[in-house]
């Protein structure tokens, strides 16, 4: 996914790059999550996925793995997108705590605060420098109710001088 994300980025900007490259990666096709919003700056995005036959569960419900999964690689994803090529960004863990059961679309919406990015490139001056940062969304119906409660851990890391990009 990485590699073309980045040739796709060379023609297209990143944030509508991203909607291609959600949309062509094997493993979102079963959840049929789409991207409905990303901001230019990569600092928010909401992806929205409809109740499907092919990702229910066997009462019918959305199916918890496709709720975690369009929740796992986009605060990584954006995170990397604002820091740049001089750091590493990595998901460390991530938990998701159901709170009531999917019977129709979901919706998520991710955002990286702008102090946030700030913070990490002021705190991580020196290569080798590491942080963890916790980020958190929540999933909800069409009638905001929360379904489900999603945490995610990054381990952010400067490179050292020298280090390719």
């Amino acid at each position: 996914m990485r590699a073309f994300y980045t040739f796709t980025t060379r023609f297209i900007a990143p944030h509508k790059a991203l909607r291609w490259v959600a949309r062509l990666y094997p493993p979102w096709w079963g959840t049929a999550m789409r991207i409905t919003d990303v901001h230019p700056d990569l600092r928010s995005m909401t992806i929205r996925m409809p109740l499907r036959w092919y990702n229910r569960n066997l009462v019918g419900t959305q199916f918890g793995g496709s709720l975690y999964s369009i929740c796992d690689p986009w605060f990584m994803v954006m995170l990397m997108g604002n820091l740049g090529s001089r750091f590493i960004v990595w998901d460390k863990s991530g938990t998701i705590h159901y709170r009531a059961p999917g019977r129709g679309a979901v919706t998520a919406t991710f955002r990286i605060p702008t102090e946030l990015v700030a913070e990490l490139q002021r705190e991580l001056s020196e290569p080798g420098s590491k942080r963890d940062v916790v980020l958190h969304t929540d999933l909800r119906d069409d009638d905001g109710r929360i379904i489900a409660q999603v945490e995610k851990t990054l381990y952010v890391r400067r490179k050292a001088p020298g280090k390719p990009a």
